[in-house]
């Protein structure tokens, strides 16, 4: 099915393109690969008058609840920037910027707000880690509406099994998943 996407109406959201996250091993994809492309995908967007939407979690501050199977942690301190977007995912004056302290990007946050402030209507996700942050977030936006295109090669998680169970079981239920390359076109 042909994509084609109305700017004006579309913000890309990336998820946790930051410096304490963006340091992980990931797989199938690279932290380098994925911010390249998120790059890629922010200034097109900005070119044809879209909005573009960086997520960042605040590590020190985030929900800690008990599990049975907790998230790997370092035992070194957190980095002072840990927190910060990285220079290279570009972020402009121009973008929104939402804090987080949870793997999704709605709750507990203004997003929501921001975008239908702005007639949003679909949303193109990335980031990291696929099957956390943009799995959670496309589940919440999903709920309220939005229509979702996913990125596919602009994110990635700590296993290439996670990333292809939210890309292949979860995400085409709930959107459209294309390459970088498909949804820059689709952008016209």
């Amino acid at each position: 099915m042909d994509l084609i996407l109305d700017a004006k109406s579309t913000a890309l959201v990336l998820i946790d393109l930051q410096h304490g996250v963006a340091a992980r091993q990931l797989a199938p994809y690279t932290a380098t690969d994925v911010i390249q492309k998120s790059r890629r995908l922010a200034d097109a967007v900005r070119a044809k008058g879209g909005t573009v939407v960086f997520v960042r979690v605040l590590v020190s501050e985030m929900l800690q609840l008990p599990v049975d199977e907790p998230s790997p942690r370092s035992s070194a301190p957190l980095p002072p920037n840990a927190s910060e977007l990285v220079p290279e995912a570009g972020v402009r004056p121009t973008d929104v910027v939402v804090t987080k302290r949870q793997w999704g990007a709605f709750y507990g946050t203004d997003l929501d707000r921001q975008l239908r402030r702005r007639d949003i209507m679909t949303i193109i996700f990335g980031g990291i880690a696929t099957n956390f942050g943009v799995e959670s977030s496309a589940r919440a936006a999903f709920d309220r509406g939005y229509q979702l295109v996913f990125a596919e090669d602009a994110m990635s998680t700590m296993s290439a099994e996670g990333h292809s169970g939210s890309v292949k079981g979860i995400f085409p239920r709930m959107g459209r998943v294309r390459s970088t390359d498909q949804i820059i076109r689709a952008l016209g």
